[in-house]
């Protein structure tokens, strides 16, 4: 119990500090948001001015009813209350114009953060958490917090000044029926503040579930054709059933124990008007109160009912603000990857000459397992070298490692003998043309798919780049050839799509080319006729290709066999053969003859 006291203390603290963090965040705005408080306190004004007014118009009719109404007096105070609530709903206008146009600001500017934080994140970051999680905090969070900071603040500051200026005019009016309205309320406020406090920590578990299940469909969607055959459709669904059903559950307790609010500040409200109501019965009987003053107090009564309620809405959406900016800055405060700015070393006319000198790694996360063990190795420019291995043994690891999408752990990776750690990454990631196993199409033309990132790519190279690489019939039977619309999710085969990778690769004409399993999905008769544009591609350039496939590295000059992190053989495909090791039993388990 005590343990569930000490959490319920900390996550308050963090709700805290999450809230503190949002309104440093919007500092810039300030200034504005503080124009917007000072219409919407205005508006406010205006608007317990009335009562009064109409408490007066009472009186005059009272006292006119005996003689002769004054119309002209009544119609004095008629116009001014016409003036005085019309210049309340101009403040009001202007006070949610400026609001609505600093929260789309503000969100704006939270997206556009978040986007450039996503370009410094270690790669390890996006390795621990789903694609889906991420997206939730760039469009949930950053949604509720805009629509929470627009329904919340200009709402408060109102009700608030049109609180205090009740209390005020109450007691202005009569000090007994005032003490009464606020007694009679007073029990309610604490209420309030308890079910505020009971329902924070829903508002959080509801973000983070939110989170969690848009994570999960992401990645159900992606791998749907896999769940058909697999006939996993029922375990997916339990699951998503159970991560909907956290949803559903930390939205119904926030939303319920916060929704309390609204009809406990009614009942209260209704209570503290049958109160005055009572009360001003007796002073009036007793001579203690006018009519015009009950008339006026029943209308302050309701007023001051009404930012009570508004008030207990608007911290609901405060708690759903401070559940999303404290996932929305956790994020912000993720370590980043070294800063950069201040490496200037040149970087040009790449030979490809790559050494790795005793380098070791492990994950951050599990410090306690090394993947690479002590590795080391050179190659010469213009070399093919080929990495060879069973699964988990390293492969794709060294790739990262080299890619500097991984900082090594200990030692060093020269490029021309230069160490990485002295080039910025977009040094070195100029230096490679990647194709992974995985494609990747955006939704674009099949032109704009080719030439990504590119500039002053001629016809001439697109054409002769799509018959290299056996695409020139594909674009042929295409509606729009080049210039036909593609995405990921379009009627193309997968072979298709690692043939337009491969042709974005060559057209990039990088100095060196690493190639992971990047015919994998390619017929063998294709893959001949790729593997060939491909050995024309690498010539007198330094690749790495990484493949399961045999078969099409046998003409590698330097093959790399990678057992649990070390390199327990290397040579040419001949010599390993001739050692008769654990290269030949992988080449010997995929054909029956050499």
């Amino acid at each position: 119990m005590a343990k569930f006291k000490n959490i319920k203390k900390e996550k308050a603290k963090d709700s805290k500090k999450a809230l503190k963090k949002l309104i440093n965040y919007c500092k810039k705005y300030w200034l504005i948001i503080i124009i917007a408080l000072i219409f919407a306190s205005l508006s406010a004004v205006f608007t317990i001015i009335g009562p009064n007014k109409i408490g007066e118009i009472t009186d005059l009719i009272k006292s006119g009813i005996a003689t002769q109404i004054d119309l002209q007096a009544i119609l004095q105070v008629a116009i001014f209350l016409a003036v005085i609530y019309g210049a309340g709903a101009l403040f009001g206008f202007f006070q949610n114009y400026i609001m609505a146009t600093v929260t789309q600001k503000i969100s704006k500017k939270l997206r556009t953060n978040i986007n450039e934080k996503i370009s410094k994140v270690p790669l390890q970051y996006f390795t621990d958490h789903s694609y889906g999680e991420v997206l939730s905090r760039i469009t949930n969070d950053v949604d509720t917090i805009a629509q929470s900071f627009s329904n919340s603040l200009g709402t408060i500051v109102s009700s608030v000044v049109q609180l205090i200026g009740c209390v005020i005019m109450m007691f202005a009016t009569n000090w007994i029926m005032a003490s009464t309205a606020i007694l009679s309320t007073f029990i309610g406020i604490l209420l309030m503040g308890v079910l505020m406090i009971k329902s924070q920590k829903y508002f959080d578990m509801r973000q983070k579930y939110l989170g969690e299940l848009n994570g999960y469909i992401e990645e159900m969607y992606q791998g749907h054709d896999i769940i058909k055959v697999s006939h996993a459709e029922n375990q997916v669904v339990t699951k998503f059933e159970k991560m909907n059903n956290n949803v559903k559950n930390a939205n119904f307790k926030s939303q319920f124990i916060s929704g309390l609010l609204m009809p406990l500040m009614n009942f209260i409200g209704n209570f503290g008007f049958v109160c005055v109501c009572v009360v001003g019965a007796i002073l009036m009987l007793n001579g203690k109160a006018g009519l015009g003053t009950i008339t006026s107090f029943i209308i302050y009564v309701r007023l001051f009912e009404v930012p009570l309620r508004q008030i207990a809405q608007g911290m609901t959406y405060v708690q759903s603000a401070a559940a999303s900016s404290e996932r929305v800055f956790e994020f912000f405060e993720e370590n980043e990857m070294e800063n950069e700015s201040n490496k200037n070393l040149p970087f040009e006319n790449c030979q490809g000459e790559v050494e790795f000198k005793n380098v070791k790694f492990y994950y951050p996360s599990n410090p306690n397992k090394e993947i690479i063990h002590n590795l080391s190795f050179k190659v010469k420019p213009g070399q093919k070298v080929a990495i060879v291995g069973p699964t988990g043994a390293g492969k794709t690891t060294i790739v990262n490692l080299l890619m500097r999408f991984f900082e090594i752990t200990q030692g060093n990776i020269y490029i021309d003998g230069i160490d990485t750690k002295e080039l910025t990454r977009e040094q070195v990631h100029s230096a490679f043309s990647m194709v992974l196993q995985d494609t990747w199409l955006f939704e674009g033309t099949l032109k704009e798919n080719l030439v990504f990132n590119l500039d002053n790519i001629s016809q001439e190279q697109l054409d002769n780049v799509c018959l290299a690489c056996n695409l020139t019939h594909f674009v042929n039977s295409l509606p729009n050839g080049f210039d036909t619309l593609i995405s990921n999710n379009s009627d193309i085969s997968a072979g298709q799509k690692q043939l337009i990778t491969i042709a974005r690769a060559m057209l990039q004409n990088s100095p060196m080319l690493i190639l992971d399993e990047a015919t994998s999905s390619i017929d063998t008769r294709t893959e001949i006729q790729v593997q060939q544009a491909m050995d024309l591609l690498m010539k007198d350039r330094t690749s790495f290709v990484i493949a399961h496939r045999l078969s099409t590295i046998k003409n590698a000059d330097l093959i790399l066999v990678l057992k649990d992190g070390d390199i327990i053989e290397q040579g040419s495909h001949k010599e390993l053969l001739e050692q008769k090791g654990f290269y030949a039993e992988l080449y010997n388990s995929q054909f029956e003859t050499i």
